[in-house]
């Protein structure tokens, strides 16, 4: 991308009006794919040149921002938002515009939303209704996924006018919500196989719902009632079940799967011994913000306004291990991206579960502090390099969502969705500070490593130095075209398939490893070859100085898992936090 050493003719800029015309010098620009010293300029929201500063004369009246010392990145994709979501009798208080300014303060430059209808509502209308919602306040561009809450002849046409007409490519399905959103296996397989044939991709809530629906049962008749019931509800296994059963499902009908929010250990093996078994880079899996940056011990707490602020499905983990872990199976590919899910909820609102866990609304923040969050935990701790970190908050979503490199990516012609990173900043995240309209934080107190000193929204400033200005309404929607190539390129075989390393540190065949354990107690091993993102042309991976990478080490799921004990019975006579009966 960055401009030949070779004498050549500069590239005039042309003189008009200096609004939204923006040049950012001295900065090193990291893709998923390399890192590079080059300048940036931008014209009507469009990066319009990249390359060094001898290639380009800069006139009068154009904005200048010296990026010495930072990283010039995509600004960050969140696949995964609830914004302003009707929850029982609830509504997330993170409304379109809350939200999206929260979500451009922390660096996120695009979210995909999700359409929920009503079971037996039309997806039409639910589509209309959210687009009216959002339109007039976001902040920053976005699209939507739409959900799949029950299943018939119409909702198949629907599917196609979605996909056809509206700028919709993604379906999500839920195996759980029993009597709310749950499909059976048989309705799942259809579903599937409508997505296939129109070339979109399918994604899955994957938490087995009769189970859980059978245990809540039993822990309220025991007098379970607190936020801790929620997790005892729903533990790892219900959580990677669930995931195993809809791997095989979408492999039955050659369908590519996306798994939402994967959040625990046991659950993310599965999804990668499904990726190594088909060997075919058409499943694809997401964890969260959450899952890296806290975990389920919070459900414990006595105070019942703290427990229930972390009430989320699938739950968090009381593994306090699981954060680390989830973070290297994003280092090691066998999950590509990273969202929030954030639905955020306040204190009087989650109290509508007091005395009864399955009536909390269930949802965190996240969408503002995903990007530090994953810096923090990923690249300053040593398990990432600045190039796979672009990779999981930004390129992969748009890769599989079908809206690269229009967003995604640093390059000419893209969208000028543009963070300026300083990798040394640090920030301490709190309620008090952050741009969200709830009253907690999950992740109150914790200091991160990375902060985005600018933000750019199709090339407008709207961070800068910690100030964040935002227009509401600015935001457009992005359709998602149908027959992502990242996708079906490789599921059609039209492109040669990824060279995987099959082999573990031992010499051993990984998937014959894999399939060796699998009548283990614990989920059976894995190995990972380590690998992140390809070297740059000068034989430099964009490492931080001083920190360790996942080259330097090998990374293996059955040691991890050799000291975890196994899971009790949900048969808890005296929890804490007991009767839910007021404030504990």
């Amino acid at each position: 991308m960055a401009s030949s050493p070779n004498p050549v003719k500069k590239v005039p800029i042309h003189l008009q009006s200096a609004q939204n015309r923006v040049y950012i010098k001295n900065g090193e620009i990291v893709n998923h794919d390399k890192a590079f010293k080059a300048d940036v300029y931008i014209e009507d929201g469009i990066i319009k040149f990249i390359g060094p500063a001898a290639d380009i004369t800069v006139p009068g009246g154009v904005r200048t921002i010296d990026a010495s010392g930072k990283l010039i990145i995509p600004g960050g994709i969140d696949p995964h938002t609830h914004m302003q979501l009707p929850f029982g009798n609830a509504v997330a208080v993170d409304d379109f515009y809350h939200g999206t300014k929260a979500a451009v303060a922390g660096g996120t430059t695009m979210i995909i939303d999700f359409v929920l209808p009503n079971k037996n509502e039309s997806m039409l209308e639910a589509y209309d209704k959210w687009r009216s919602w959002a339109d007039p306040k976001v902040c920053c561009d976005y699209g939507f996924h739409v959900g799949i809450t029950w299943w018939s002849k119409s909702v198949s046409k629907e599917l196609g006018i979605l996909c056809n007409e509206l700028g919709v490519n993604s379906f999500k399905t839920f195996m759980a919500y029993k009597g709310l959103y749950q499909l059976n296996d048989s309705d799942l397989l259809d579903v599937f196989e409508r997505i296939r044939e129109l070339k979109a991709v399918a994604m899955v809530h994957a938490e087995n719902g009769d189970i859980i629906a059978k245990n809540a049962a039993r822990l309220l008749a025991e007098g379970v009632t607190g936020p801790e019931g929620h997790e005892l509800s729903r533990q790892e296994e219900v959580e990677a079940e669930a995931v195993h059963r809809a791997c095989i499902l979408a492999h039955q009908v050659d369908c590519p799967l996306y798994v939402v929010h994967v959040m625990s250990k046991s659950a993310g093996i599965e999804l990668a011994r499904a990726r190594q078994r088909y060997n075919k880079k058409y499943i694809f899996g997401e964890t969260l913000a959450a899952a890296l940056g806290t975990d389920g011990t919070h459900y414990r707490c006595q105070h019942f306004g703290h427990a229930a602020a972390h009430v989320l499905s699938p739950p968090l983990r009381p593994d306090k291990t699981t954060p680390e872990f989830m973070m290297k199976l994003l280092a090691s590919d066998d999950l590509q991206t990273t969202g929030s899910d954030n639905c955020t909820f306040n204190k009087s609102q989650k109290e509508l579960g007091l005395g009864d866990f399955t009536k909390i609304p269930n949802g965190v923040n996240g969408v503002e502090d995903r990007m530090s969050l994953v810096w923090e935990r990923g690249v300053h701790s040593g398990l990432l390099d600045p190039c796979r970190f672009v990779a999981i908050t930004s390129t992969n979503a748009a890769r599989i969502f079908n809206i690269y490199p229009q967003k995604g990516r640093i390059a000419v012609g893209s969208d000028a969705d543009i963070v300026i990173w300083d990798p040394q900043a640090t920030r301490t995240i709190s309620k008090d500070t952050h741009h969200h309209a709830c009253d907690f934080n999950i992740f109150e107190g914790m200091t991160v490593h990375g902060v985005p000193e600018y933000v750019l929204v199709r090339g407008r400033i709207c961070v800068e130095n910690g100030s964040v200005r935002v227009a509401e309404g600015f935001g457009r929607f992005i359709p998602s075209p149908l027959r992502p190539a990242f996708v079906y390129d490789s599921l059609e075989g039209k492109v040669e398939e990824e060279q995987v390393d099959q082999k573990n540190s031992n010499g051993n065949n990984r998937v014959a490893d894999l399939d060796a354990h699998v009548s283990s107690q614990l989920p059976p091993a894995v190995m990972f070859s380590g690998k992140t993102t390809p070297t740059t042309p000068e034989g430099s991976r964009g490492r931080v100085d001083g920190k360790r990478d996942l080259q330097e080490s090998s990374f293996s799921i059955s040691q991890e898992l050799d000291t975890a004990g196994v899971r009790s019975s949900i048969k808890v006579h005296n929890p804490p936090g007991g009767k839910s009966s007021g404030f504990w």
